[in-house]
């Protein structure tokens, strides 16, 4: 483990833990405390239908007819059980999920290394970063080796960032651009190892900023609830109007107001649609019911029927659309090209065999980094041959990347080799520098890099060189004799059935618009690899902000890319749609997703990968992460939506 500097190798002392503690509260989220039992019934008390059928219960005793009156008030018994299962249920498999998640922290404090409770981190504290390891909050990094940072469900950036070593005192940035100092809570470090010091945690992280801005928004009521309402003043001012024009005229031309109040209440019950709660409920407890069956736990059970009257479907592309891990889809050597296939287990070509058994040398020997686990995968079935693979290989020296140079170095020996074996892979630029190309070399590698890129993959290039495994290796790794090994270029790749989905979506009359972080090539690939409409239109984040709302609304009529967004336009998009009168539903697993879910009709997070703050924040939760468990939840929705319809009517 790397070393800190001298004034800060020892960490925080007892005395200042309690006094950062004192100052910034527990490292964690405000987040929504379990209701109670009698929140819940007061929760039912509120809604206008058991209003409804509160009250007509109390004018059946009135009338005194108590059959109809026990029979309203057993109604209302039932409405308060479902409600009450529905939201313990749903409880439940939240926190079961939050459990999964809860993560710890390898900190320095007195000179020693703790294994704490993230929510006991606080500001000052030294954090030590470690592949696979979730960050719990905001940091600078002091010391790092080779460290790179998924911050795809804070940024939406599928492609992971290099870190370099900073200073304590450095003014923290978000979002930063290129290689920077600066990691944030709630990312995953996915290469290398490093020392941070902590500058931001809770609700002052970057995490806790977004979750936060939750609070500012206000809960969307579903169509129907807003129909539901409409139609019970609607009946309640007609009923009432005609009881009480009915107890006014017998009263006048009989002169028994008694029996007046009595036959006027009688036809305001006659008139007044007290069923409707009782289907509503139980519509939807079970419509809730049936879908978790399909992997879909509902959080707010209206929703249901919105989902089945949604008009567009916005779907966050990292993790959504698809798989966010990386594959290897194409290997170039010198001018041929291979294409490699998921689905077809053609054997790797000999002429291809040094190039990626060069990638698996240069990479972690259990690797955590998507790119180098898609290259492991690809050698454990492509090289056949122990020896390909070199499962025996010792580590001699690592050659970490630098600003200067995007390359990374491994020099390693077996147990029968009288040589050092020497694997180098980084950016193509590099890999050109290190093999001193000449210019007509450069030329070709830029065109065969550029083909690659528009085509949304990922390219990294590959090196590899001999030493005598006796000699003194050289600080640099310029000064080896690297010999040019080819391209490999990876992509996310989309979920199996996307295409289909999509096609259903469209055959359904829903209109899919795909949000993504990343560059705008790497998003219209994507978009066309699925079948996305208009996909050759795309919409960056900083064109969007210098829109105003009137032009957003009237672009986003003709746009379904929208590429480079960051979290607060997101919200706008979802904002605009509703503005121009559509029933907007939203995918997403990130931090960065949360304010969209709140705010749209439909907020669907993922569940096995989506954060706390993203699935408190949705009216729904995939439990399986599957785009086609979305699909049978819209087909479910509109055959309850159908149900309702029918049993309202009659």
């Amino acid at each position: 483990m790397l070393e800190t500097k001298k004034e800060k190798q020892n960490g925080l002392t007892d005395a200042e833990i309690l006094r950062s503690r004192a100052n910034s509260g527990y490292n964690e989220l405000p987040s929504s405390k379990e209701k109670s039992s009698l929140t819940i019934i007061v929760q039912v008390f509120k809604e206008p239908m058991f209003i409804l059928l509160l009250s007509c219960g109390i004018l059946y005793f009135i009338l005194g007819d108590s059959g109809e009156a026990m029979m309203l008030l057993a109604s209302v018994a039932i409405v308060i059980g479902i409600t009450y299962y529905q939201e313990r249920k749903t409880a439940r498999a939240l926190e079961a999920l939050r459990a999964l998640s809860s993560p710890r922290a390898l900190v320095i404090r007195n000179a020693t290394k703790q294994r704490i409770a993230s929510r006991d981190v606080v500001p000052g504290d030294l954090l030590i970063l470690q592949e696979g390891d979730r960050i719990c909050a905001d940091a600078i990094v002091l010391e790092c080796l080779n460290l790179k940072i998924d911050e795809s469900l804070l940024t939406g950036e599928a492609m992971a960032v290099n870190k370099i070593a900073g200073r304590a005192d450095q003014k923290f940035i978000f979002p930063s651009e290129g290689d920077s100092p600066f990691v944030y809570s709630g990312t995953l470090v996915i290469q290398g190892h490093g020392v941070a010091i902590v500058v931001a945690t809770g609700s002052q992280s970057q995490f806790g900023k977004i979750g936060q801005s939750l609070n500012t928004l206000p809960e969307e009521s579903s169509p129907l609830q807003k129909e539901s309402k409409r139609i019970i003043k609607t009946f309640s001012i007609l009923g009432f109007s005609v009881s009480l024009l009915v107890i006014l005229l017998y009263g006048f031309m009989r002169h028994d107001w008694l029996h007046a109040v009595l036959e006027g209440l009688s036809l305001a019950m006659a008139m007044l649609p007290e069923e409707f709660a009782v289907v509503l409920t139980i519509f939807m407890a079970l419509g809730a019911w049936r879908m978790s069956k399909k992997n879909v736990l509902t959080r707010k059970p209206a929703a249901i029927e919105t989902l089945g009257a949604i008009t567009v479907l916005c779907a966050d592309k990292t993790g959504t659309l698809t798989h966010n891990k990386m594959t290897v889809r194409k290997l170039i050597v010198n001018d041929l090209v291979f294409h490699c296939d998921s689905n077809d287990r053609q054997s790797l070509p000999p002429k291809y065999h040094k190039l990626m058994e060069g990638a698996i040398l240069a990479s972690q020997h259990h690797p955590f980094d998507p790119m180098e686990q898609a290259f492991l995968t690809l050698g454990q079935q492509q090289l056949i041959h122990a020896d390909q693979l070199h499962s025996d290989r010792v580590l001699e020296k690592e050659y970490t990347l630098s600003p200067a140079l995007a390359a990374m170095t491994h020099v390693f020996k077996t147990n029968n080799d009288s040589t050092a074996r020497v694997a180098c892979k980084g950016s193509p630029e590099a890999i050109a520098e290190l093999c001193h190309f000449t210019n007509e070399q450069k030329e070709k590698l830029i065109q065969q890099t550029a083909t690659l890129a528009a085509q949304g993959l990922r390219v990294l290039a590959v090196a590899s060189a001999d030493f005598p495994i006796n000699s003194t290796l050289p600080e640099k790794q310029n000064d080896f004799s690297f010999s040019y090994q080819g391209l490999i270029g990876l992509e996310d790749p989309l979920r199996d059935s996307i295409s289909d989905d999509l096609q259903l979506c469209y055959s359904a009359g829903i209109r899919v618009i795909m949000i993504t972080g990343d560059y705008p090539a790497t998003a219209q690939n994507i978009a066309q690899q699925m079948g996305l409409k208009n996909f050759t239109k795309v919409i960056t984040g900083s064109t969007l902000s210098t829109m105003s709302d009137n032009e957003l609304r009237n672009e986003i009529k003709n746009c379904n890319v929208f590429a480079r967004v960051i979290p607060q336009q997101k919200l706008r998009l979802v904002n605009a749609l509703k503005d121009n009168g559509e029933i907007v539903a939203m995918t997403g697993d990130g931090v960065n997703d949360a304010p969209a879910l709140k705010a749209a009709h439909v907020g669907i997070a993922m569940g096995q990968r989506g954060t706390d703050v993203a699935r408190e924040a949705s009216a729904m939760v995939l439990l399986d992460d599957n785009f086609s468990s979305i699909i049978s939840a819209i087909r479910m929705g509109r055959s309850i939506y159908t149900n309702l319809q029918k049993a309202m009517a009659y």
